[in-house]
């Protein structure tokens, strides 16, 4: 059997992702082998692929390099002391972040304790990407402490960590406004958000008296929605990149903020994937390549107009 895998072969755009076959690799001890069914591709794969951030920082002297920390699959094989899974199983995991990656490969060994199970009522699509997007989503409204009651702003509610915030704030009671174009109002509408379109008008010009802003978007939309906020509210941006400016310029503000730096905690994708399975939330899939067309599955989340969530199908 031949292990396919997509790689990053030197930094740049989408072309240089590159097709290479290397052996199926055999587990070690506390490890399972699975064969994936999906890899979600995630704008940190971009971002590391353009050569940007600490992981491309860390591998650039290790490329080809594969990236990927979103899988779904089976359990193909276990190594010694893995016993929390048996061979059949489905599992998925946000795997080997942030250095080793490796989630856009057909087989890949993984410590089982990064693993969660996936129910039976839950999809390999749905389970595939639920690990960063949703751990991202849940994290950033747990740090910024958001309870019932509160009038949450999310920049960008349609995209892979937008749509599962504003149903997780939803969740909790929380009042959610959240920015998208156009053609996602009437999405969001029927998640339970207040949509506003940012091409109209921008959100200072429409909100005022938020409590908790989660900024999924950064650089001068952020800065524009801190004219939004009540006092004493929280603000969680994630885009490392301007993670800095926000923070600063929000504190000048009197606003208490942070960045986040996602952390895999598969006690949490456990909870998540239960909630999947009774409908309490949704995953919104916005298409599906197959591996041979990472390059556009890259192309596409670089519009920065996905609803949702792009995958690879790593069987074809």
């Amino acid at each position: 059997m031949e292990n396919k895998q997509v790689a990053i072969s030197n930094f740049g755009g989408p072309e240089v992702l590159v097709m290479q076959t290397t052996e199926v690799p055999q587990p070690k001890a506390g490890e399972v082998l699975v064969k994936v069914a999906f890899a979600s591709v995630n704008p940190i794969d971009v971002k590391t692929r353009a050569g940007l951030g600490w992981a491309a920082a860390q591998n650039k002297d290790k490329l080809p390099w594969v990236p990927g920390y979103d899988i779904s699959g089976r359990v193909m094989a276990t190594g010694e002391q893995a016993t929390r899974f048996v061979v059949g199983d489905n599992v998925a995991g946000f795997i080997g972040f942030p250095l080793q990656g490796g989630g856009y490969s057909q087989y890949i060994c993984v410590a089982e304790s990064e693993l969660s199970r996936v129910p039976d009522s839950v999809t390999l699509e749905a389970a595939a990407a639920l690990p960063v997007a949703g751990q991202t989503a849940a994290q950033a409204l747990n740090q910024a402490q958001v309870k019932e009651g509160d009038c949450v702003l999310i920049l960008a509610g349609a995209g892979g960590v937008g749509h599962l915030a504003v149903q997780i704030a939803l969740a909790a009671k929380a009042e959610v406004y959240t920015t998208c174009s156009e053609d996602n109002l009437d999405y969001l509408a029927t998640l339970g958000a207040h949509a506003i379109n940012y091409n109209f008008a921008p959100v200072s010009q429409r909100l005022e008296k938020i409590d908790v802003l989660i900024d999924l978007v950064g650089g001068d939309a952020a800065l524009d929605a801190l004219k939004c906020l009540s006092d004493n509210a929280r603000v969680v941006t994630v885009p490392t990149i301007t993670a800095e400016l926000i923070c600063e310029k929000a504190k000048l503000l009197g606003f208490e903020a942070s960045g986040i730096l996602v952390d895999p905690n598969p006690e949490q994708l456990d909870t998540m994937l239960y909630m999947v399975s009774v409908g309490l939330l949704k995953i919104e899939i916005f298409q599906v390549y197959p591996l041979t067309e990472a390059d556009k599955a890259h192309q596409q989340i670089e519009t920065g107009h996905t609803r949702g969530k792009v995958l690879l199908d790593m069987k074809c």
